[in-house]
């Protein structure tokens, strides 16, 4: 069982090394199993994004909510956020990067990966296309279809559910990872958030529930 700080990104004592990353300690050695069955398979699995913490989530959405870090809508497509509302500037955010402290890598459960062997992690850019047909990481994503949950792990946002669009680069270790949401508390998120420097704040926390509710608990189950 998580704690209240790990769960939000605060705290980091339940996590080892992983490839340059950190996990949880038990996801990441699922981790590793992982990677040597996709080598049998002639795969090698990269890895480039795993535990964040909090303060980093934080740079993240002030980054793409001051316009400093590119913004993309539920399409794909790039936004100006000096010509939107703070409320759809939210939007286009929560599409694809969480709010710190509700962001499941805080967990240390879950991951984003690729296939090194078919596209640098400098060139990577964790856009659907390199995932679909045609795409680098096509014929990994297949293999993983076929054999991640032989391991533990599921797919999170493998479909358009109405909350964060379809990530096909994020795996998240289901024995850990489905209690840790059982955990989850809004309230607790609501007293952090209040503290931080968080960008939108105020429109952050006047929908906070309702924020939480589509955005973390609106995933695709294992």
């Amino acid at each position: 069982m998580l704690t209240p700080e790990q769960l939000m990104g605060l705290e980091d004592s339940h996590l080892v090394d992983c490839q340059g990353q950190r996990l949880e300690r038990r996801t990441a050695r699922a981790f590793d199993a992982l990677c040597q069955g996709a080598q049998q398979a002639g795969f090698h699995i990269g890895l480039c994004s795993g535990w964040r913490s909090f303060e980093r989530q934080l740079a993240i959405f002030n980054g793409k909510a001051q316009g400093k870090r590119t913004l993309l809508d539920a399409h794909g497509e790039r936004c100006d956020v000096q010509t939107m509302s703070e409320a759809d500037i939210l939007d286009a955010i929560l599409a694809w990067s969480a709010l710190p402290g509700a962001s499941r890598h805080h967990w240390g459960t879950d991951l984003d990966l690729f296939d090194a062997q078919a596209i640098s992690k400098q060139q990577l850019q964790l856009e659907p296309w390199e995932y679909q047909p045609g795409g680098p990481c096509h014929a990994l994503t297949q293999w993983l279809d076929a054999n991640m949950a032989d391991y533990g792990f599921f797919r999170p946002y493998q479909q358009t559910l109405g909350g964060v669009s379809p990530e096909p680069w994020h795996l998240s270790y289901a024995p850990i990872a489905v209690p840790a949401l059982r955990q989850y508390s809004s309230s607790a998120l609501d007293c952090q958030l209040k503290r931080s420097a968080l960008a939108l704040k105020d429109t952050v926390l006047s929908q906070l529930p309702g924020l939480i509710e589509r955005y973390c608990f609106r995933i695709s189950q294992p």
